[in-house]
């Protein structure tokens, strides 16, 4: 990275006070997620890059198997462009797949192990998937199963989870927990078979032009969209996050357990501790307990999550005999930061809790509160490093905000998105054209405070933040519609003291039926992912409507006291 400079101007109030390690007119040449892993692996060649339930895999192993996996996918047909899609949880065979596809000249798409059958089917469609990639756990290949038979995909590729483990944990695994396993299927290929011991054809990758990454997002209307994320967005936001680190040349030991095919994780987790030569105590889902120990355990700096998480880690009854002497600071996002939470954990940890702000369209983070030095609790911090930020009108984006006024959010830097896959419109309506180029619209209105710290004061979009998860009311609706019995529904986000926000349905009846509001809840929550569950189904007479007929979730949110 190079460093430029620029006076202060008022359209830039936190340069003048900047407290972030690095000087925001910071420059990051082009470069792709390849090329950085490769550099990373010829530094770190023997430092653990991965800590799996106790089992080390170095740079150089995660690397070589990165290579063998994109041999293996070019002998398959796999070209440049083509989409290779991740359907796991955290395990060390996403390192290697998510490396590998990208060094082939593929393109990587994340898709959640939450999903159901349904929502993987139409996210493979649209995204064109070509090969899959998935674990023998009975919890994802079943699902993976279903999709590979109805739809035009092409090769399902099933690593084995208790071949990742250390081998005592493995062997028990087997012999103990084989009902958490499923078998694989003939017409599978088997992840080991696929790792040929043979160089890569090269493949030339513009950073600034090549995909690297299609991000599905479900935006402002609830249907979901693949942010397209190019190499230099990723690599960019990789280095922008490590460049407001001040600790950047001590010891680095993360502990994974945000879920990788979350942008959040995908960027501060794996790319920065992959860039900064650190490594990750990678855990396949959250258990409290579990990541106390693992804390503990490998003494880890640093636990990015969402304040659900936290929460939770203090709840827990070990957290009191849980060593968090090593622990230096946690970003949090996802969802806003409970100021008593953060209180909470400071308190209990001696670790900062700060919290920042980003998108799926920004690669993962766009602000953030300093690590060191003045903070502003209940902010989102400033632009980090190369990022730029204005406000706009919020009735006419063509403009912007008032001085002193609340605006849209819209923000400038290399991580900002190319596009939406497929959906020029909708990426025509997500920015917003200046004479200094595009300007990505969030969606969120946020006020510019002192020093350029910013506050996010409402929200635009009906999304449902669920514990770090965006729960899209619109596709819950659509599930519930499909019961006989229910003639109109409206859901809405509900405070909640754990996930920070829930969804809840209202429902009318179809004339003549009865039915509860429980029975309809364990109807729709047997067919929804685990976040997007509702915590109740009201049943009513009536539901709010716009003078034209149109069902009204504002006034819905009113009529219950939370407007």
């Amino acid at each position: 990275m190079s460093v430029s400079t620029a006076a202060a101007s008022p359209s830039q109030p936190w340069q003048g006070h900047y407290a972030h390690p690095t000087p925001w007119d910071t420059t990051f040449p082009p470069l792709s997620v390849p090329q950085m892993f490769a550099d990373s692996a010829a530094r770190f060649a023997n430092r653990p890059l991965v800590d799996f339930m106790g089992r080390s895999f170095t740079y150089a192993e995660l690397w070589r198997d990165a290579r063998a996996f994109a041999a293996g996918l070019q002998q398959l047909g796999i070209d440049k462009g083509d989409r290779v899609g991740l359907f796991l949880p955290n395990v060390p065979i996403y390192v290697a797949a998510y490396y590998g596809a990208m060094l082939a000249g593929a393109t990587v798409v994340n898709f959640s192990p939450l999903y159901t059958a349904a929502e993987l089917t139409a996210q493979v469609a649209d995204s064109g998937t070509r090969l899959l990639v998935t674990v023998d756990s009975s919890a994802l290949l079943p699902t993976a199963e279903a999709v590979m038979a109805q739809s035009a995909l092409e090769w399902l590729v099933v690593g084995s989870l208790a071949g990742q483990l250390p081998w005592f944990k493995g062997l028990a695994m087997r012999l103990l927990a084989r009902k958490s396993l499923a078998p694989v299927p003939e017409q599978a290929l088997h992840w080991d078979d696929l790792l040929v011991d043979a160089a890569p054809a090269p493949v030339t990758l513009d950073p600034e032009e090549d995909l690297a990454l299609l991000q599905y997002t479900g935006g402002t209307t609830g249907t979901p969209k693949g942010a397209m994320l190019t190499h230099q967005n990723i690599t960019a936001n990789t280095r922008q996050v490590e460049a407001i680190d001040p600790r950047q040349d001590e010891r680095d030991m993360i502990v994974g357990v945000l879920p990788m095919f979350h942008v959040f994780a995908n960027i501060c987790v794996l790319n920065r501790t992959v860039a900064h030569g650190g490594c990750i105590a990678m855990l396949p889902r959250f258990d409290a307990g579990q990541a106390l120990k693992t804390l503990a355990r490998v003494k880890a700096t640093a636990i990015p999550g969402v304040p659900t998480m936290y929460q939770a880690l203090l709840d827990h009854p070990n957290c009191g005999k849980t060593d968090f002497s090593s622990l230096r600071v946690c970003i949090s996002g996802g969802a806003p930061l409970p100021q008593p939470l953060k209180q909470r954990f400071e308190a209990m940890t001696g670790a900062r809790l700060i919290e920042g702000y980003g998108l799926t369209e920004t690669a993962g983070v766009a602000t953030a509160n300093p690590y060191e030095g003045e903070e502003r609790p209940g902010t989102i911090g400033q632009p980090i490093p190369g990022t730029r930020i204005r406000l706009l009108d919020k009735e006419d984006p063509s403009q912007d905000a008032p001085a002193g006024e609340p605006g849209e959010l819209a923000i400038q830097g290399p991580q900002v998105m190319r596009g939406y896959w497929r959906r020029p419109e909708a990426a025509l309506a997500a920015f917003a054209e200046r004479p200094d180029g595009r300007w990505l619209r969030t969606g969120d209105v946020a006020v510019l405070e002192a020093g350029g710290y910013l506050r996010i004061v409402d929200r635009i979009k009906d999304m449902i933040a669920v514990g770090g998860f965006k729960v899209f009311p619109s596709e819950v609706e659509a599930v519930l519609l499909r019961h006989p019995a229910v003639k109109e529904a409206l859901v809405i986000g509900v405070p909640d003291p754990y996930r920070g926000e829930a969804p809840r349905a209202y429902v009318t009846l179809q004339d003549g039926v009865t039915e509860t509001g429980e029975g309809l809840a364990n109807w729709l929550n047997a067919q929804l992912g685990k976040h997007e569950r509702v915590d109740s189904v009201v049943v009513r007479d009536s539901l709010p409507k716009t003078m034209i007929g149109k069902l009204d979730r504002k006034a819905l949110r009113t009529e219950v006291g939370l407007a």
